[in-house]
């Protein structure tokens, strides 16, 4: 069982957010305190296309074991070690959508529901893409190399989420002020609470899978999340992102480099 926290941050307005009282000062002169700056808002179309597309598999596996008496999706899908290093490779990604109950697809479909929303806001569709992707990716790449257990589900991908929440703050600290302290402490309780829940589980999780999530998410975050400094002359101040392209291209090229290579090592030299 896991516990996945809702999104520590606002997705439509920043922290801090104190409003001042009384005539607002001249231009170019902020109050004392803290000021509220609207954060970037779009509508979060990655997070609901992954949350429809991943919901259709999960109708095809029931009735794939309703018509045909086995989920066929899992049999061709599942992170697999033996079928991975047969050539499998697709098996390295596909599990993050294929689930083994309604508990399961519901619980983390709620996640990424949760965190999916306010992070895409953040980081923009195509980086958000980036990383649900690359999160699972790693996930099942570390799965592979340490358990021989086959797997499914997306908790590797939400697992990458949380991790971009936390370094997303922790780079952006000086923004948010000591509310992104205690944000910071509440993602790492969940992260240690549901570490402990997966390897306290005997197995039934894949624990190994959410570890490798996690640092598959902190690594791309960490060169490709966005890095924020507020722009203009007050009243009309806004957030600029500093991360450029090639700083996307720069994260997501760790996380294949580190973990595809991983996986070659692991598929040329396995016993």
């Amino acid at each position: 069982m896991n516990a996945f926290p809702a999104s520590p941050s606002d997705p439509s307005t920043g922290s801090p957010s104190g409003d001042f009282a009384g005539q607002p000062p001249e231009a170019g002169t902020p109050p004392p305190g803290s000021i509220a700056i609207r954060l970037p808002a779009s509508t979060p179309r990655i997070t609901y296309g992954i949350l429809g597309i991943t919901i259709f598999v999960y109708i095809l596996q029931v009735l794939g074991n309703f018509f045909l008496g086995y989920d066929l999706l899992t049999v061709l899908g599942a992170k697999s070690n033996e079928a991975i290093q047969a050539g499998e490779l697709w098996r390295l990604i596909t599990p993050i959508l294929l689930h083994g109950s309604l508990w399961h697809i519901g619980f983390n479909m709620y996640a990424l529901y949760s965190l999916g929303r306010g992070l895409e806001q953040r980081m923009g569709h195509g980086r958000f893409l980036l990383l649900y992707l690359l999160a699972g990716f790693a996930g099942n790449v570390f799965s592979l190399l340490i358990t021989s257990s086959p797997s499914i589900g997306a908790s590797t991908s939400i697992f990458g989420l949380i991790a971009a929440e936390g370094v997303f703050l922790y780079q952006n600290r000086r923004l948010f002020g000591k509310e992104s302290r205690q944000a910071m402490n509440n993602i790492g309780f969940v992260i240690l609470l549901n570490l402990y829940l997966g390897f306290s589980s005997r197995g039934m999780i894949d624990n190994w899978g959410h570890v490798g999530g996690l640092l598959g998410g902190a690594v791309f975050t960490w060169f490709a999340g966005p890095l924020w400094k507020v722009v203009g002359i007050y009243p009309d101040l806004r957030l600029e992102d500093n991360r450029e392209f090639r700083d996307v291209v720069l994260g997501a090229g760790m996380v294949i480099i580190i973990f595809g290579g991983l996986a070659v090592w692991d598929i040329l030299f396995a016993t």
